[in-house]
């Protein structure tokens, strides 16, 4: 039975934010579950090959505007109007998706990834300043000093490592993918916040 979505997940796409909501509206209507999966997608992209779109599709006439045309028109259908760019976009989310790992040990992905979204992508916190987001960490009710000092460590630092290893083999190449599908067993790719309609009939095969 395919009752489970799994996201592949960093924080520093703009698209793993515009997803969250309405995948999050999606399982609430199937009753499916939600694992989150922290990768660094700066890795994925060297193990790829691939680039941020602005970069990748910067030579292709007309298509970088579409893109946005294609944002502009999935932010209205959702009703996304709190997000807007970070202003240190594209930022370095290395801490913080090491963070999100420590907190996935705990059981507390998705607690921590919809804690942290809104601060980034709403508020546009400079992740950059401890304090800042030190205070962020603690309203999603974390510890920040408990998972800084674990993002500090071998474990965190190789799991998150594996995890986006683990992630390209199974042929992740960007932010936001998700296997669809029952813990442990086969699972479907999707990739990209425009694949939720396929998601959903997937989800409905069980």
């Amino acid at each position: 039975m395919a009752n489970r979505v799994e996201l592949i997940f960093d924080f520093v796409s703009p698209n793993a934010y515009l997803i969250w909501w309405p995948l999050r509206d999606l399982l609430k209507r199937t009753g499916a579950e939600l694992d989150v999966t922290p990768v660094f997608l700066g890795g994925m992209h060297k193990l790829t090959g691939n680039a941020p779109p602005m970069i990748r599709d910067a030579d292709v006439k007309g298509k970088v505007e579409y893109s946005m045309l294609e944002m502009r028109r999935f932010i209205a259908k959702h009703q996304l109007s709190k997000y807007k760019l970070h202003p240190q976009f594209p930022f370095n989310s290395i801490t913080l998706q090491r963070m999100c790992f420590a907190a996935d040990q705990d059981g507390r992905a998705v607690q921590f990834v919809e804690g942290l979204l809104p601060a980034i992508w709403e508020e546009g916190i400079d992740i950059t300043d401890p304090a800042t987001l030190g205070a962020a960490v603690a309203a999603a009710g974390f510890d920040p000093q408990d998972l800084f000092a674990r993002s500090q460590s071998d474990e965190v630092k190789q799991g998150l490592i594996a995890n986006t290893d683990h992630a390209v083999a199974r042929g992740a190449f960007g932010i936001p993918t998700m296997f669809v599908g029952p813990k442990g067993g086969e699972t479907e790719m999707f990739f990209g916040k425009e694949r939720l309609d396929q998601v959903e009939d997937e989800l409905a095969k069980g």
